[in-house]
């Protein structure tokens, strides 16, 4: 049996408020987009997830369709929430989302309230859980109606499914009615997820950090090393068996010679601070407004441990 670490919440994880919420999330959460999925060990998954948990990590993030294959992730969680984390479900904070493709025909993708709803209840289902504490609208629809994108979400919360909702990579102004709508209805919009590191900084750009610290809204990244590039990994070019020489969502043709010399000079600035590059990316982005949390793939134990001593 899993016993976790008793002094787990004095090894050294942070915590911080989620926008103008109760909640407090972990500064750094673990994502299941990777590493999680049927193809991959199961111990290993058991082995990341124990100490995570066992270090303060709190925070679980999943999508319906994480894997691979698509359910594989959730699948996953369930068999940990069974194995492991059945008596510490309230010391948890899981969140799922459905916005993309997930299965076939046309209700298996994008927002509308029969795929947001129907697929929330697969996800509880593999997940062996009741509700989640956090569920996403993955990604914005511009073909279905704002209102009935939030009143499923408002919905949810409602029927006991959700605890909080938040929203993924919508627009600015999408975002902006999607707070106002929700706070109306008395479902506050409690966090928004996008991509934000180093080499892709669009949602200071674009006033999304902005906007959600001026209503209240937590801010999570997720690819907050750029999948690998904002590590010491791909500073020598392309290393055999790394994701990119997989190439399926890190294409070769990036690591341009620019890209190198931009990379190796991030480098450089990390090691004449004491840290490693992959430390100064994630510790860059928790020092940004609105920032609740940065959500961190993990393929070992060892990479987690080093990941964590971005926190200050």
């Amino acid at each position: 049996m899993y016993y976790a670490d008793e002094s787990r919440y004095e090894k050294g994880m942070k915590y911080k408020r989620c926008g103008r919420s109760g909640v407090m999330l972990p500064k750094v959460s673990l994502g299941f987009w990777h590493n999680f999925g049927s193809v991959d060990p199961y111990e290993r998954s058991r082995e990341i997830t124990r100490y995570a948990f066992d270090h303060g990590i709190t925070h679980f993030d999943l999508a319906n369709n994480y894997g691979p294959v698509y359910g594989s992730a959730e699948e996953t969680m369930g068999r940990l929430m069974d194995d492991d984390f059945r008596p510490y479900r309230d010391e948890l904070f899981i969140s799922t989302k459905a916005g993309y493709d997930m299965w076939p025909g046309p209700y298996g993708n994008w927002g509308s309230r029969k795929y947001l709803i129907a697929s929330l209840d697969q996800s509880l289902k593999r997940m062996h859980l009741d509700y989640v504490d956090l569920f996403y609208s993955h990604r914005y629809d511009p073909d279905t109606p704002l209102e009935e994108t939030l009143q499923a979400l408002v919905d949810i919360v409602r029927q006991g499914k959700a605890l909080y909702v938040g929203i993924s990579r919508w627009p600015l102004e999408a975002t902006r009615l999607a707070a106002q709508y929700l706070r109306e209805r008395d479902v506050p919009l409690l966090i928004y997820q996008g991509r934000l590191n180093m080499l892709d900084r669009s949602p200071l750009k674009e006033g999304i950090l902005d906007l959600c610290a001026e209503e209240g809204i937590g801010f999570i990244s997720f690819s907050p090393l750029a999948q690998g590039l904002l590590t010491d990994r791909y500073l020598n070019g392309v290393p055999e068996g790394s994701r990119m020489s997989k190439g399926k969502f890190l294409k070769e043709e990036i690591l341009t010679p620019e890209l190198l010399t931009q990379l190796n000079s991030f480098n450089e600035k990390a090691k004449s601070q004491g840290m490693t590059l992959a430390e100064m990316a994630l510790a860059w982005i928790l020092e940004q407004k609105a920032v609740t949390s940065v959500l961190i793939g993990a393929s070992s134990v060892a990479q987690l441990e080093q990941n964590l001593r971005c926190i200050k």
